[in-house]
């Protein structure tokens, strides 16, 4: 299937990768993942054109016909500038618009402030991983219960079990035997995509992340041409990406609509 967006391209390819299910169904394509039903954008649809006026009644019929036990909406756009459409009835309809810089990378350089105090190697224990989980908590935006809880647990499973099949290599900077931040790289082809860049609360303002950042894309340039990574256009972290030699590409949009 012929998708234009860099940055749902390389979504769709990961979750493919991880054993979801990515269905081309014409108007839009379907990315399933069953075994972890509360992962939005893993249980989603993407719309090969902005909204037009009454499309968003229809898509959420859509939704609820292919999720009919979704407790979520979520919807993509197959577009590169950021058009979006019938943003009034996305409005009104209690959608939440969440745009993305998709940011591309062939050559990188050493970040401005480097971290030279701890150790950067491959997650490669069963401790390493157990502390990625409690990690993404820590760094969780939303509110962590039980069901959160879950999620995380089966998205750490299901990222170890991609590293595992030799589809991508997880990375750590740690201080001793501890966990301080840790992101994914998953590699398609001529590809790398970047996953899950955090860093422990209390690790914060230190470098680790740029100085990660670098790391593993020094290595993943030995196996890929290209590297993509999606930033939070209003979160500092663009700006890391920004400084060891990522540049913005295109706009992602992402729809959703949380659980009432």
């Amino acid at each position: 299937m012929e998708i234009v967006n860099l940055g749902y391209r390389t979504d769709l390819a990961v979750l493919g990768l991880s054993g979801s299910s990515v269905h081309d169904a014409g108007e839009y394509v379907v990315a399933r993942t069953p075994d972890n039903p509360g992962f939005w954008w893993g249980n989603f649809l993407l719309y090969r054109t902005p909204f037009a006026p009454g499309d968003v009644k229809r898509r959420v019929d859509d939704f609820r016909r292919e999720f009919p036990d979704a407790e979520h909406i979520a919807f993509g756009i197959d577009t590169t500038g950021g058009e979006i459409g019938a943003e009034d009835e996305l409005a009104a309809a209690g959608f939440a618009v969440e745009p993305a810089v998709v940011q591309t990378a062939g050559r990188v350089v050493p970040p401005p402030r480097p971290n030279e105090q701890s150790t950067y190697r491959f997650l490669s224990s069963d401790d390493d991983w157990e502390q990625v989980f409690h990690q993404s908590l820590a760094c969780a935006e939303l509110e962590v219960d039980a069901p959160y809880e879950e999620f995380t647990r089966r998205k750490v499973a299901t990222r170890r079990a991609m590293v595992d099949s030799g589809h991508g290599k997880w990375f750590g900077a740690f201080d001793g035997d501890r966990l301080q931040s840790s992101l994914g790289l998953v590699f398609d082809g001529a590809v790398a995509r970047f996953q899950s860049v955090q860093t422990a609360p209390e690790d914060r303002g230190q470098g680790l992340a740029g100085t990660l950042v670098h790391h593993a894309a020094t290595y993943g340039l030995t196996r890929a041409k290209t590297l993509v990574i999606v930033a939070d256009p209003d979160y500092h972290a663009i700006r890391i990406y920004r400084a060891v030699g990522f540049t913005d590409a295109e706009t992602q949009l992402q729809f959703t609509r949380r659980p009432a």
